[in-house]
This record gives C-alpha cells, sequence and structure tokens, in this order.
C-alpha cells in the first residue's frame, strides 16, 4: 500500500497574522525561554524598527514573565477573575479528547432536534424517528425547559457538581456509572456528521486559545465488519497480522476510512464557514486525529481493530497514532489487559511511524481487585512502547512507582492529565491527585480534557484546577503548554534543542522567533515541520500575553 500525506491541516482558514511593527515590539519576549536574539545594527534606516540589545530583550521578557506569575498567584483567591486571566493564556493542544464526548451537551441537543431524532422519556437515550409510545421528539429538548433539563442530566454530568474541589453527588448512581452510561444516551446523535461535531469542538478550543487538538475516534465503523469476518485468533500475533492484511477487507476498510474523512472535514469546512468572509476563528485550529480502539472487546477484534488503526495511521497522515479507549475496569479490559499491550507492542515493530498514546491507570482501589493496580501504566510504558499515558491515576499503587516515574522520565512519556474526569468519575480529586509526584519527577505533565462536554468543562477549566487545586504556578502552566505541542503527535522535528528542553534548536538560537527575521536555517526548519511551526506560533502568543499583563 501507498504511504501519502495530505497537507498539514484539514482547515483553509489562515490565522490572523499581527503586523510586523507589533511583532518587532516583542522582540525581547523570548529570552527567558531561552531565546536568544538577534543583535542591534549599528545603525537602522530612517522609520524603520531597530530591535532592542540583547540584554535588554532579555530583562524585559523577565520582568513580563515575573509580572505575570505574580499576577496569576494575586488570582488564586478570586477563582472568576482566574478564569479570565486563564481564558486568555494560549493553550498549545488538547492531547487527551474523546471527539463523542467533547461536544458541549446543548450543541448535542440542538443537533438531534436537527436531525429529527427522538428522546425515550424513561431512559432520554436519543433514537431514530418515528417518535413512539414512551418517546418524544428531540426538538421538544429544545422547547421544553424541564424535558431539556432532564435531557442534559442523562447526557453529562451536569448533576454533579464539578467546580474545582467539589466532589458532592447528587445522582443514584456512581460518577463512574453515570459518566460512562452518557455515551449510550447520545450515540444516535454522534453517529453520523462526524464534520459537525468536530466543528463544535473547534469553537470550543478557538474561544479558549487553544491552537491545536488531537481527537479521538474509530472512522469508517461500518467497514471494519468485513475485517472482522476475516479474523481468526492467532497467538502467533504476527501471523494473525498476515492473514488479515492478506485479506482485500483491510483495503477496503483504509480507502473508506479516508474518503469518510474527506467528506467530514469538507462539512467541518462548511459548517464554519472556512474559506469566506464569514470563516470562523476555529477555522484556524489545527486537528490530528487518533484511532480510537475499545478495549471492552473479545482479542480477536481488539487486534483486528489496532491493525486498521496502524494501517490508516500509515497511509493517512491526518491520523497521527491508535489509542486504546473505553472503561479500563470493565471485566474484559482487565482480564485481556496484558495481552492488549503486547499486541500494541507487536504492531509498532511494523509501523514505527505511527504514534501511540494509551489509557493506562484509571483506576482506584475498590473499583478493582488490588492485584490490577500493580502493572497497568508499566506494561503500557514497557511492553505496549506508550509514547503518552492517559489518566495515571493509580501510579501509587503501581510496583515500584518510584522506578517507574524515572523511567518515564527518561523516556520523556508524558501525563495526559484530565483533573476534572478523574475527579468525577473515580472520585481523585485535590491532594489525593498525584499530578505533583508526576511533576516533581520530572515526567512532562499535560493539562486535558478527556470528555469536555460530558464533564461540562472546558479546557481553561482544567488550568484553573491545576492552580487552585494543585497549586501550579504559571510557569507550570506554561511549561504545561508547551509540552503539549512538545508532545503532540504533529509530524517534522521540535523547535526546541533537545526532548522537553525549552531552549530554541542552535538554527534557530539567533532568530528573532516571534515574527522577526528568522535566519536562512530556522525558516527552513518551520517550513519543513509542522511540529517547529505551531511551537512557533505558539511562543509568539505566550510573549504577547506576557507583555499584555506585565502592561495592563
Amino acid at each position: 500500500m501507498s504511504r501519502s500525506r495530505p497537507p498539514a491541516g484539514p482547515t483553509t482558514c489562515p490565522a490572523t497574522v499581527p503586523r510586523r511593527a507589533v511583532l518587532l515590539r516583542r522582540a525581547g519576549a523570548l529570552a527567558a525561554a531561552g531565546i536568544v536574539l538577534a543583535s542591534v545594527p549599528a545603525a537602522a534606516a530612517p522609520g524603520r524598527f531597530v530591535p532592542m540589545p540583547e540584554e535588554k530583550a532579555k530583562e524585559q521578557r523577565a520582568d513580563a514573565t515575573a509580572a505575570t506569575a505574580a499576577r496569576l498567584e494575586n488570582l488564586k483567591g478570586d477563582e472568576a477573575g482566574l478564569r479570565r486571566f486563564l481564558e486568555g493564556l494560549p493553550k498549545g493542544g488538547d492531547l487527551h479528547n474523546h471527539l463523542s464526548g467533547a461536544v458541549p451537551t446543548e450543541a448535542l441537543v440542538a443537533l438531534a432536534a436537527k436531525r429529527g431524532l427522538c428522546i425515550e422519556t424513561a431512559t432520554h437515550k436519543a433514537v431514530k424517528a418515528p417518535c413512539g409510545e414512551g418517546t418524544r421528539p428531540a426538538q421538544d429538548a429544545v422547547d421544553d425547559a424541564e424535558f431539556r433539563r432532564a435531557t442534559i442530566a442523562a447526557w453529562s454530568m451536569e448533576e454533579y457538581q464539578n467546580s474545582a474541589g467539589a466532589t458532592e453527588r447528587k445522582l443514584d448512581e456512581s460518577g463512574h456509572d453515570h459518566f460512562f452510561a452518557t455515551f449510550d444516551k447520545f450515540g444516535a446523535v454522534t453517529h453520523e456528521h462526524r464534520g459537525e461535531l468536530l466543528a463544535e469542538v473547534a469553537k470550543v478550543a478557538a474561544g479558549e486559545n487553544q491552537r491545536y487538538l488531537e481527537t479521538m475516534f474509530f472512522p469508517a465503523g461500518s467497514a471494519i465488519a468485513d475485517v472482522l469476518s476475516h479474523a481468526r485468533w492467532n497467538d502467533d500475533l504476527q501471523a494473525m497480522r498476515r492473514q488479515l492484511l492478506a485479506a482485500p477487507a483491510m483495503d477496503t476498510f483504509v480507502r473508506q476510512a479516508r474518503q469518510n474523512t474527506d467528506s467530514e472535514l469538507d462539512e467541518y469546512r462548511s459548517t464554519l464557514g472556512c474559506g469566506t468572509s464569514k470563516a470562523h476563528r476555529a477555522c484556524a485550529t489545527q486537528l490530528r486525529f487518533l484511532v480510537q480502539v475499545g478495549r471492552a472487546a473479545e482479542p480477536t477484534a481488539v487486534f483486528a481493530r489496532l491493525l486498521a488503526g496502524f494501517e490508516l495511521a500509515k497511509q493517512d497522515g491526518r491520523f497521527v497514532g491508535v489509542n486504546l479507549a473505553q472503561a479500563e475496569d470493565s471485566p474484559v479490559a482487565l482480564r485481556d489487559y496484558r495481552l492488549q499491550m503486547r499486541m500494541v507492542g507487536a504492531l509498532r515493530k511494523h509501523y514505527p511511524g505511527v504514534h501511540v498514546a494509551l489509557h493506562a491507570g484509571e483506576l482506584t482501589p475498590g473499583l478493582v481487585k488490588p492485584e490490577d493496580l500493580r502493572f497497568h501504566i508499566d506494561d503500557a510504558v514497557r511492553t505496549a512502547g506508550a509514547e503518552r499515558i492517559g489518566h495515571g491515576v493509580d501510579l501509587v499503587h503501581e510496583d515500584d512507582h518510584r522506578q517507574l516515574l524515572k523511567r518515564m522520565a527518561a523516556r520523556h512519556v508524558a501525563l495526559e492529565s484530565p483533573l476534572t474526569s478523574n475527579c468525577q468519575i473515580l472520585g481523585v480529586c485535590g491532594a489525593e491527585h498525584p499530578i505533583r509526584r508526576y511533576l516533581d519527577a520530572r515526567v512532562p505533565v499535560v493539562l486535558s480534557t478527556d470528555d469536555p462536554g460530558v464533564s461540562r468543562i472546558d479546557l481553561t477549566h482544567e488550568y484553573v484546577r491545576a492552580a487552585v487545586e494543585h497549586g501550579f504556578t504559571y510557569r507550570e502552566l506554561r511549561t504545561s503548554t508547551r509540552a503539549s505541542l512538545e508532545h503532540s503527535f504533529l509530524p517534522g522535528a521540535s523547535l526546541w534543542r533537545a526532548r522537553d528542553d525549552y531552549r530554541p534548536a542552535r538554527v534557530c538560537a539567533g532568530s528573532m522567533l516571534n515574527g522577526g527575521a528568522p535566519s536562512a536555517g530556522c525558516r527552513e526548519l518551520l517550513a519543513s515541520s509542522p511540529k517547529a511551526k505551531a511551537q512557533w506560533d505558539h511562543e509568539v502568543a505566550l510573549a504577547g500575553f506576557e507583555e499584555r499583563i506585565a502592561r495592563s
């Protein structure tokens, strides 16, 4: 099969580019990040801006960073003010995001009505028309306030408090059970028109200064059926891989998934008006996708879907990796955990260009038996070769968790940490959460949302929570924004000199990174690497944010 890469991003609407003069006035703003700026010329032509000297630039950026850090600390007693402050913080990307659970619930209700669906009155499950006995038109959830409230409560965590530190339960079922039950209830809404879903999620991202999103879903769902019909279990995973690839069904799946994605992104751009005079600002959001494979299925189906995901990501650069999802405590997921890690590890050998992020350690004592808490994160890192770990909540119950932290830090395995999700589903909140253990061990930490539509939050909410509950400083929050792009699966070389070392690559070390005049070598890096370009743009935005705070 041929390996082809589409353009770097699916959106067509360019981001607004500040005027050169504005950017040059920010010339010193990156020195605190380890960026060395160009020297001042001996003279300048009349009317042209003269970049400030390097030492002055460093001093100015250090002052702006210090002022921004002080402002955040002063706002920690004012959660509303802190939220307004952090809404303005450029956040890089969200790396742990499930598309079906990311759409705001009100948008799901509106889409259900638009598509003429019905809602069961007893369960509030969305079903196809016609609306028979025991159902109501989804439009009623738009027009009838009480029915709307009940539907939103059934499709989300609305009846659970989710402000920072709150854990009170208001429903009869546990947060864990209610959370995972929501997906079946609104599944009929998210089953089709993925482009509209992407547009709704991108709108939220753009509104809180998030420029990149990696979201998870399984593409071309119906096309996988033929692949599964050819699957026969074989303990020799390589032989099983060869047998599945020999059948034409795999080629059909990949082709259908790519065609579907083309159509969905057309719908996405149309919904947002990209390329028109009325383009939504969300058109500038960069999107990449992870193939999400359900772990609560029999081994044959899990392996076939994983293989399909690897094959798709190999051929289509919009899909940058694979992930295993669904409740980690489900009986099948627990039974087959080590086998599934072995599957991923075996496939990675054949697809070195395909990235892997895995849910691991989304468990607590009492939810599973003690022995199931002892190895999940470690097995994901060592056996499956995961580059990022999602959740990692049961860290301290892992065998020799201190050595595990050292291994993650040495390998630069990042933690995707959705704090509200962990609090709502597992009841692990505040000081009980291990996020600071990861930070103290120098494991890269990326604040993430998980299922923000279901959780009734956004990425800014997670930054507020990190600051209020976990004492994150401004510099720690800023590092999380940088880590979100450093550990993204965007293709290309990093802007930074070494992994998690936020000093520029040597070809850019003498350049004026926030919009000035990069050297020829630096221009070449930015032109050839979507990752480095995204990081460059992010640094420009961070510099502007700190300057505005310092001047206010």
